[in-house]
């Protein structure tokens, strides 16, 4: 038997299952054996029933004495019987609407049940129970000790999955190992196959902990190993090619003096950390994870103004939106023009000869920084000395376009976010980026007032909007849909609500309506609009989410607020609260009962948006909260993406291993799983 075996060779079934496992990925032996449990039962066998626990669930031991089918008076089949277990405690036993357990039950015979038992009308009983018949020498498939719960597979039940498993699971010694022997026994760690195998078939809750921590750590170990050599690869490879500017305290100081306000601790400590990446000839890779409002844009532009006075280099700052591009050229012109640098936008809606005018200063040097979106990395722009590039919300980026712009001439790079990402998935997602924190908020910044908005509190909340619209500010109200045709049950369509607002609520206020099928200039239109003041509610669909900056709005109200995440609820909170006044954030639904969620609940009581989202990442799991495919976030099987311990770990052995070989060329096997198509490596 070969791991690579089509089931339709190991499995004696139907091909109606058979074609079922295939629709779930599960065409090979390899594939059935790595097709673990979800959770495991303690189904230890118990000798009586006088000492069981009516709380847990029951496994005994014992015969049927009795048995009969029944019919109730409303039509059901009821299949009633009699246990006894060893010691002749009796119980009742019931199995709804399963004629044909009635030939499969044999009194007499020594069997095993397993459910919530009941003390009901003066005696014990159990209502559908699951059962197997014990064979003297015949090992048990479904209880006897930790008993491993598969995930059911549309009508393939995990009873089914457990005896399949149970007759194939000693192949899992095919398996090859992956790490290397030194590895493993510096660490205790069992052998692959054996882990697998214990997985299936645990002896002991000692030896499963000990096999999922083999697996698991094997699962991180991969990625890390992956990512770490990716850095250390590129380092290799483009060293020396980079422009090394060394840092000048003078200059910084004369800029930082200027500025109309104090930068955080937090703020000088990244802008050092990213002028000294810079001091090198290999180019920097760094990501720097800041807060809503915690001033990631600044610490950019002091460190383009570094680049540019000290290194004689150009600086590229790309956005994904022209909304967030334009004001990012509107604030960072207002802070570098004084020194007399040239900075020039460049967008999809600009006319030809415009873009043509700053790709002209782009090629002969005379432009010393370019704002823009997704126009910098056309064919037509090239730079004289590219030296920097930032790009902001870089998972808004394919990793194609990133590439392209990093091209000109091996330039450092900054990465910069507003997702609060977790440590332990900032380790395993940009494992090939040194990584920067800015948690710190500027002085005098208001902790946004956050509360859930049930259906009966709603008109007291809209009374809330108008009165804060009446003292001159403004009001953002988000909806998760565009349109009707769009519905979901409960969730306001953004058009729909538009015309609600604005004909019944706030028949006298001015309101906008934003949405992302709008063209670009319309959108750009809008925004410039609300910052001005001419709408005093805005009406808009997630894309104000990131970056948009309008000081004067201090209310936002969220509909729907249950079908966002805590992380994109937090960045929808972080529209607000960028003035002086008060601000507040309303999370609104239409059911009392999903205002009561954890996570809305989370949003009420904290504000850091890193611990959100490490709330956001224990409730919903990597996936459901940063997408799988979008983000590179790996679909593990046993590892947690919230094991912090054991990632830094795995990371510290990688590091360790490729800083003797980098090439893996001593290790064969973690070669071939690096350099292959393989599932532990994300994409």
């Amino acid at each position: 038997m070969k791991l690579g075996t089509p089931l339709r060779d190991v499995l004696a079934t139907t091909p109606y299952f058979l074609k079922t496992l295939e629709k779930a990925g599960l065409s090979t032996l390899e594939d059935l054996l790595l097709y673990f449990p979800r959770t495991y039962e303690d189904r230890s066998i118990q000798k009586s029933l006088a000492r069981a626990n009516l709380k847990d669930t029951v496994t005994v031991q014992g015969i049927l004495v009795d048995k009969d089918n029944i019919r109730t008076k409303r039509g059901y089949k009821l299949l009633k019987a009699l246990f006894r277990d060893e010691e002749g405690n009796e119980a009742e036993v019931v199995w709804f609407n399963q004629p044909h357990l009635m030939n499969m039950l044999t009194l007499g015979k020594s069997i095993i049940l397993s459910g919530k038992l009941k003390y009901e009308q003066r005696m014990l009983s159990f209502q559908s129970p699951t059962f197997e018949y014990f064979v003297p020498g015949q090992s048990l498939v479904h209880f006897g000790g930790i008993t491993p719960i598969y995930p059911e597979i549309d009508r393939i039940s995990t009873e089914w999955l457990r005896k399949k498993m149970h007759d194939v699971a000693h192949h899992a010694l095919l398996f090859e190992e992956t790490l290397p022997e030194e590895v493993r026994k510096s660490r205790g760690l069992m052998g692959r196959g054996e882990a697998i195998r214990e997985l299936h078939m645990p002896t002991s809750r000692e030896q499963l902990e000990r096999a999922r921590y083999r697996l698991g750590f094997e699962e991180l170990f991969l990625l890390q190993l992956a990512g770490v050599r990716r850095k250390l690869s590129f380092q290799r490879d483009a060293a020396k090619c980079a422009p090394a500017i060394p840092l000048d305290a003078e200059i910084m100081k004369e800029f930082v003096e200027q500025l109309p306000f104090q930068l955080t601790d937090h703020q000088r400590l990244v802008t050092y950390q990213i002028l000294r990446d810079m001091e090198r000839d290999v180019p920097m890779q760094r990501l720097v994870e800041g807060d809503v409002g915690s001033g990631k844009t600044l610490v950019a532009v002091l460190c383009a103004y570094h680049a540019i006075r000290k290194g004689g280099v150009q600086a590229a700052i790309m956005a994904p939106t022209e909304v967030l591009a334009s004001q990012h050229y509107k604030s960072i012109t207002a802070l570098l023009a004084p020194w007399g640098l040239n900075v020039q936008y460049l967008a999809g809606s600009l006319t030809k000869k415009e873009k043509e005018t700053t790709a002209l200063g782009l090629a002969q040097g005379t432009v010393d920084v370019v704002i823009g979106t997704h126009a910098l990395i056309q064919e037509y722009v090239q730079f004289h000395r590219l030296g920097l590039v930032v790009i902001d919300e870089q998972h808004r980026f394919g990793v194609e376009q990133r590439r392209t712009l990093a091209q000109h001439g091996f330039p450092h790079v900054l990465h910069m976010t507003a997702t609060p990402i977790p440590r332990t998935l900032a380790l395993t997602m940009y494992g090939d980026q040194d990584i920067s924190l800015i948690s710190e908020m500027p002085k005098g910044r208001k902790t946004i007032i956050t509360r859930l908005v049930n259906p009966q509190d709603r008109q007291k909340m809209y009374y809330f909007l108008e009165d804060q619209v009446r003292k001159g500010r403004q009001a953002f109200v988000i909806c998760p849909l565009i349109d009707e045709s769009e519905k979901l049950e409960d969730v306001r369509a953004v058009t729909k609500e538009y015309a609600f607002l604005q004909e019944h609520i706030f028949p006298e206020l001015k309101i906008g309506l934003l949405h992302g099928k709008m063209k670009a200039e319309e959108k750009e239109q809008i925004m410039t609009s609300f910052k001005d003041r001419k709408f005093d509610i805005l009406v808009s669909t997630s894309v104000i989410e990131v970056g948009v900056d309008i000081p004067n709005a201090s209310t936002i109200v969220i509909e729907g607020a249950e079908r966002f995440g805590l992380s994109q609820l937090h960045q929808f909170r972080g529209r607000v609260g960028r003035g002086e006044a008060q601000s507040y954030c309303f999370l609104a639904t239409d059911s009392s009962q999903k205002g009561q969620s954890q996570r809305l609940k989370a949003m009420e009581k904290y504000a850091d948006g890193f611990r959100l989202s490490e709330i956001d990442l224990e409730l919903r799991g990597p996936g459901e909260v940063y997408g799988i495919r979008q983000s590179g976030v790996p679909d593990l099987r046993v590892a947690s993406l919230t094991d912090l311990p054991l990632i830094v770990e795995a990371r510290e052995l990688a590091e360790e291993i490729l800083e003797k070989d980098l090439d893996l060329n001593t290790m064969p096997v973690l070669k071939r799983l690096i350099d292959g198509d393989t599932s532990y490596i994300p994409e």
